[in-house]
């Protein structure tokens, strides 16, 4: 049997790809390719807290960037 984990006691990172979208990450688990931190770690409400406030336009940064042209 695994032992089941509270989230409040994991801590995660704050990670961002090169679309500009966000996602949060277990600290201690590698960054997958294509990702990297933005400096933000904390419990997951925290984390989803900060993205949700900094993430207003959902829509990839290549479709952005395609709308203005």
């Amino acid at each position: 049997m695994s032992e089941v984990i509270d989230d409040n006691q994991q801590k995660y990172i704050v990670l961002v790809n090169q679309e500009e979208q966000y996602s949060i990450w277990l600290d201690y688990k590698d960054i997958p390719l294509g990702w990297s931190e933005v400096g933000v770690s904390g419990t997951k409400e925290y984390c989803l807290k900060y993205i949700s406030e900094v993430w207003q336009d959902l829509r990839p940064l290549s479709l952005r960037k395609a709308m203005k042209s």
